[in-house]
């Protein structure tokens, strides 16, 4: 697919699965993956930050050959060249990985997320040719620590109005919170121990699903 076939799917209201095996339960990564899959979900990304070389790409290919049976959008995270190299299709940079511009001078075709705080983050993340910026984290999340802390769901209204490009949300959602975000205009809402963690992998990705896509039908 090219970079506008890719925005296309990208588009549609959906859950986005952030799937990292430490945060799986005890289970399988590719287990989690399944049942995800399984549940709908089409937006997925493949997170793991302390792997070597060889078994990031090895798990990232696993999870590449999956979602392409289900004709799912991959995000590969941080890791430019692991994104090219499985032909994912795209990768989410945060604030200290490979700079948007070069990423997009790199691949192209590629769908390229970025990760933002506050305001500036976002616009200059759009000015670099983001394809969407990720606001986050809405709430205390024990995934990802940032020096901001939780942003609260008031960051959505002070940024997505400025934004030209999608926007994703992300950091502590859960299904009783989901609303705060879904009502602020949010059509692609970011999870992981929601998801990953639950004791029905599935059943808990549906209901957020369900949230989400009925809300924008």
């Amino acid at each position: 697919m090219n970079l506008s076939e890719r925005l296309a799917l990208f588009d549609r209201p959906d859950l986005y699965v952030v799937i990292t095996e430490a945060f799986c339960g005890g289970r399988p990564a590719l287990d989690v993956l399944d049942a995800v899959l399984d549940a709908g979900v089409r937006l997925i990304q493949f997170r793991e930050k302390d792997l070597d070389e060889l078994e990031l790409f090895l798990r990232a290919s696993q999870f590449r050959e999956r979602t392409r049976e289900y004709d799912a959008l991959l995000i590969i995270n941080d890791r430019l060249e692991v994104a090219i190299a499985t032909e994912a299709d795209g990768v989410h940079l945060g604030q200290t990985d490979t700079p948007v511009n070069v990423a997009r001078s790199i691949a192209p075709e590629l769908i390229i997320g970025a990760s933002s705080h506050n305001l500036d983050e976002a616009l200059e993340a759009q000015a670099l040719g983001a394809s969407y910026v990720n606001i986050g984290p809405i709430f205390a999340t024990q995934t990802k620590s940032v020096p901001t802390g939780a942003v609260g769901p008031s960051m959505i209204d002070a940024i997505a109005p400025r934004l030209t490009i999608p926007w994703t949300t992300m950091g502590g959602i859960k299904l009783h919170n989901i609303d705060e975000v879904i009502c602020r205009g949010a059509r692609r809402v970011a999870v992981v121990t929601a998801v990953t963690e639950a004791e029905d992998v599935c059943a808990a990705a549906r209901a957020l699903r369900e949230r989400i896509v009925s809300f924008h039908a």
